[in-house]
């Protein structure tokens, strides 16, 4: 096992190189550059601008220096913020935007799992259909609809709540609940579906038929094995979820990392795009790495050694 994962580790470098590398020429193979405005720069301060930032070298220069500093986690100036750098814009957005994401992906499998299993272990009655109805609601409801709706009843009508920013512990309620809405009920449909398809095999059949404990049937035998769709699902979404969401932060007034991508989008702030998809790749191949860690945790027959022939 140790073999394949440190195989899965060089893999992961290397996918994150060609990722910093493709970000990279696709950013500049884009018209025109960061100080590119609607109302045109003076040729002289464009001239200044480009060597002061190095951008009249060559690109194999350019690139160089960006793969230079990405290894030594330096990622250079913001072009949208003069005098700030992108490591300070990460610094400070990125706390916030972890803290969100991370209690939303801690409700997502403290809510989701527990309240899949109850409602396949209750199929076809009132608490299966509560728990579907539910479920199925929350997968239709886009997070920016949810939002507003968490912003309009319980910050506006209700004021249980802050309706932005994040000052007191209330003030993640609001965020966390609709970061977290529709993968919460994603889960909860997910893992009902695998329950009841686990349920079914003969294995469980033969635990119960053996005098098993019906807690232990389904605590050592069902649940293990149906969890498994759930951690596949769930490696992309914590990564999705702890680099931020640029509608939720936005409408929540959260000055996170999903926010700054997106204003660095619209303003070309190469370096600033470069370093936090770096960031987001790494967070997904990490996450995906992990799942197949926890397979072997949860299911002690999956085995990842190599093929002998």
């Amino acid at each position: 096992m140790a073999s394949y994962f440190l195989r899965r580790f060089l893999y992961s470098i290397l996918t994150i190189f060609l990722i910093a590398t493709v970000t990279f020429f696709m950013m500049h193979s884009i018209p025109g550059g960061p100080f590119t405005r609607e109302r045109p720069v003076p040729d002289e301060i464009m001239r200044v601008l480009n060597e002061k930032y190095n951008l009249d070298a060559p690109l194999y220069e350019q690139y160089y220096d960006y793969m230079k500093g990405l290894i030594t986690f330096d990622f250079g100036p913001s072009f949208s913020k003069i005098g700030t750098s992108v490591n300070d814009l990460i610094s400070s957005g990125f706390p916030r935007t972890a803290k969100v994401g991370a209690l939303a992906c801690l409700l997502i499998v403290a809510v989701g799992i527990p309240i899949g299993i109850i409602s396949a272990l209750k199929q076809n009655r009132p608490i299966d259909y509560t728990v579907m109805f539910m479920a199925t609601l929350g997968v239709t409801i886009p997070s920016f609809v949810l939002a507003t709706i968490i912003i309009f009843f319980f910050a506006g009508k209700l004021g249980w709540i802050p309706s932005f920013g994040l000052e007191t512990w209330r003030s993640y309620l609001g965020p966390v609940l609709a970061l977290s809405g529709y993968s919460l009920s994603f889960v909860a449909r997910l893992t009902r579906s695998s329950m009841l398809e686990v349920l079914r095999q003969d294995y469980v059949r033969t635990a119960r038929a053996n005098g098993l404990k019906e807690l232990s049937v389904i605590g050592k035998h069902a649940v293990k094995n149906a969890i498994i769709p759930v951690i596949t699902y769930m490696g992309p979404t914590v990564a999705a979820i702890m680099t931020g969401s640029f509608v939720i932060e936005r409408i929540f007034a959260i000055p996170g990392i999903g926010r700054y991508f997106v204003e660095s989008v619209s303003n070309r702030d190469y370096t600033t795009i470069m370093a936090i998809t770096v960031l987001y790749a790494s967070f997904y191949v990490i996450m995906v790495l992990l799942v197949d860690v926890a397979y072997a945790l949860v299911d002690p027959r999956i085995r990842f050694e190599k093929e002998t022939h």
